[in-house]
Formats: C-alpha cells, sequence, structure tokens
C-alpha cells in the first residue's frame, strides 16, 4: 500500500467564477472515497464578501446543500455594517483551522481574497505593504483615498490626525509635522485593511504552525470571460435587485464597503435611478473581469502556486495525485 502522506492544509485559489468553489467540493467527495488516502474535510472560506450576512446572490455563495454536505466556516459570520479586515481574519482562521486539525480533519482554504490568503497562511507584512493589498482591498484603498481627501479639504487634517493617533499611534508619531499626505496615506490603508500601517510595515510575518499546498484554478481569459458573464447576468435574473434592496429596507448604508463591492453597487445605481438594468448589467460584467484580472496579477506572483485547468472533477482527482507524489 502507498505510503500514506498527509499535508497539513491545502488552498484552491483562482479568480473569481473559475470554479475554486465546485473544485473544492469534488475535493472533498473525492477525499472521502480513497481508503489509503482519506480525509475528512472542512473548507475555510477566503472571501472578503461571503462572510456577510443577507449578501448571498451577490457573492456566489455556496448553496446551503454544499454546506451541508461538507462544513464551511467563515460564511454569513457576520453583518454588513461590522468590520472584519484581513488581520481579523487571519487571526480567527487560524484558530479555527487549527481545530479542524485537531479534529483530525483536513482543512481546505478556499477563494479570491489574495490578501486573506496570505493573512491566513503567512502572517503580515512584507516591507511595502501597498504592494500587499489584493484586488478588492486595492479598490477600497482607492474609495477611502478619495474619501479621507474630502474630509481634509472640507474639515483640515486635525480631525484626521486625531482619527490616526486612535486607530495607529505609532503613524500617528511618525507624521507628527501633520503632513497631510501621509495622514490620509495611513488613514486610507486602516480604513481599507483594518490594519495599521505602522504593522504593516513591519518586515517580520507572524508565524505559522502549518505549511500550505497551494492549488490555483486555471482557466483560458476567453473562457472566464464567458462565465463572468454569464454570473452576472444570472444573478440579476435571480434576484440580486431584490437582494440590495432588502439589504437597504434592513436599514444598512449603501455607503458600507460591504456593499461597494461589484454587482452590489450597480444594482445600487439602477436602484437609484442612474443607470438601466442592461447598463447595471453590463458593468457588472465589465467590472468583474476587470476584478478577476487583478486576482490574478495577484497570484500568479506567487511561485507555490501550483496551476491546474480541467472540470472540477478533474482538477479535483488532479490534486489528489499531487498530493500522492508529495
Amino acid at each position: 500500500m502507498m505510503e500514506r502522506k498527509r499535508p497539513d492544509t491545502i488552498a484552491i485559489v483562482g479568480a473569481t467564477a473559475s470554479g475554486k468553489t465546485a473544485t473544492s467540493l469534488e475535493l472533498s467527495f473525492l477525499l472521502g472515497l480513497h481508503n489509503d488516502f482519506a480525509f475528512p474535510v472542512e473548507i475555510i472560506s477566503a472571501d472578503s464578501r461571503q462572510i456577510y450576512r443577507h449578501l448571498t446572490i451577490g457573492t456566489a455563495k455556496p448553496s446551503a446543500e454544499d454546506m451541508r454536505s461538507v462544513p464551511h466556516h467563515f460564511i454569513d459570520c457576520k453583518n454588513p455594517d461590522e468590520r472584519f479586515s484581513a488581520g481579523d481574519f487571519g487571526t480567527e482562521a487560524s484558530q479555527r483551522l487549527a481545530a479542524i486539525r485537531e479534529r483530525g480533519k483536513l482543512p481546505v482554504i478556499v477563494g479570491g481574497a489574495g490578501l486573506y490568503v496570505q493573512a491566513l497562511c503567512d502572517g503580515f507584512f512584507e516591507e511595502a505593504p501597498e504592494a500587499s493589498i489584493d484586488a478588492l482591498h486595492k479598490e477600497a484603498l482607492e474609495r477611502e483615498r478619495l474619501a479621507l481627501q474630502a474630509e481634509f479639504e472640507a474639515q483640515g487634517i486635525t480631525g484626521l490626525a486625531e482619527e490616526l493617533k486612535r486607530v495607529d499611534p505609532a503613524s500617528a508619531r511618525k507624521y507628527d509635522d501633520m503632513n497631510p499626505r501621509r495622514i490620509i496615506r495611513a488613514l486610507e490603508y486602516y480604513r481599507a485593511t483594518g490594519i495599521p500601517l505602522s504593522e504593516a510595515h513591519q518586515t517580520s510575518h507572524v508565524g505559522r504552525s502549518f505549511t500550505t499546498r497551494f492549488f490555483g484554478v486555471h482557466v483560458e481569459r476567453e473562457e472566464l470571460y464567458v462565465r463572468i458573464n454569464t454570473r452576472a447576468s444570472a444573478m440579476f435574473a435571480n434576484g440580486l435587485l431584490e437582494e440590495t434592496a432588502q439589504v437597504l429596507a434592513l436599514g444598512y448604508s449603501p455607503d458600507l464597503n460591504a456593499l461597494n463591492t461589484v454587482g452590489y453597487k450597480e444594482a445600487m445605481a439602477h436602484l437609484r435611478g442612474e443607470i438601466s438594468l442592461k447598463q447595471a448589467t453590463e458593468l457588472t460584467q465589465q467590472n468583474t473581469r476587470r476584478y478577476a484580472k487583478r486576482q490574478l496579477t495577484w497570484f500568479r506572483r506567487d511561485e507555490r502556486i501550483e496551476w491546474l485547468a480541467g472540470a472540477p472533477e478533474e482538477i479535483a482527482h488532479s490534486i489528489i495525485t499531487q498530493l500522492r507524489r508529495g
């Protein structure tokens, strides 16, 4: 019998609509069939939007049936107005991952939020923290930059400097010359990621007691764009506008970061009468394609990722083959 080799953790990453969720479910099923290589699986979602309750259609969450078949973590665990940073995820998910391993199960990390995957698997941070911003958080960074600039122009630098003292005292001391550009830069980083810029500048990483085997789901660009366009159309056909209206009716502000993301921001623009349904759908398709491109740029620079192509079942079989080889 082949020697049993068990990895600490598996991560399945890739662009939106590439088939990560389907691949993880196939892998979970197949791993349960192998007598000499059988590992019960629990899935850790590394998706910075699926954590939010009420946001289901626009985040393409696994179905209730899928989540009954395999335990999932970090889905529907926060309200849309709760701040939950990549740093928070790294801390909580590492604890959850350790508990999964203690139960004798295999943690499988699944998601396209590169900063979340990095926070869990590697800790923080590199010397240039801005380079460690993934696609979704880069959008948040740009939004916060514009908002902070508007606040500065309307109110001056004093209030922003006081905010920086509260959230990042080390940076506030460093920028005590009240330089607006530096203060805004530190605040935009904190608001977008939930991590103080002074902490992000640290060159030492938070150590992890586990090792991760990374697999990427590869889809040719033309096919990926077809999937993205089809998914965006299906979201609107399946009730994205109604879901968005219901979230707003619950009292959640349209300015929340959770809602100012692809799909929901276009849906809100249509609900306000600013664009037609056709325009909302086309903008969602376009912005999702751009997001996918940025995701792939992020993941392609990680040489640890083994890229696999094919249908979800084929990729799952390939992963098992690679794991057997060690």
